[in-house]
């Protein structure tokens, strides 16, 4: 196994389109995961969108500590999981853009567009991500 050291991490989010999954807690105190499309910004934070009506849209506006974890299921496996802090933004500008910018790396760029409107409407939330901790290794298996 191998630390994923520098800005490493990010390129093992970046190399290829991968399914994060996201943790909150529900209020109840209850922990919630499910599986979110994420980018990473030109700031460096790790970007996703998400229903505000949803589980996770309802647990980020009550508590915005998340953890996101991110890995390879193919030998010899790698990871990543990020612990961090949420702000999202509801303007319609920013989630048409993000939309369309995690569409085209999920779906490609000839369904970035369609897919960008169809998720980028009112009622979304474009959630940043600012890393606060962050544990990866690659080669798992080795």
């Amino acid at each position: 196994m191998v630390a994923m050291t520098g800005s490493r991490w990010r390129e093992f989010l970046l190399e290829r389109p991968r399914t994060a999954q996201l943790a909150t807690v529900k209020a109840n105190g209850a922990p919630h995961v499910a599986p979110v499309w994420i980018d990473i910004d030109d700031d460096g934070k790790v970007i996703f969108n998400t229903g505000a009506k949803t589980q996770k849209g309802k647990a980020i506006r009550r508590d915005r500590r998340v953890c996101l974890c991110i890995d390879d299921d193919e030998p010899p496996f790698s990871f990543v999981v990020v612990e961090g802090t949420a702000e999202f933004t509801d303007d319609p500008d920013e989630l048409l853009r993000s939309a369309t910018r995690i569409a085209g790396r999920y779906m490609g760029a000839d369904k970035a567009e369609e897919y960008g409107r169809r998720n980028g409407v009112p009622g979304e939330l474009l959630v940043r991500v600012t890393p606060t901790r962050v544990i990866a290794h690659a080669d798992v298996a080795n």
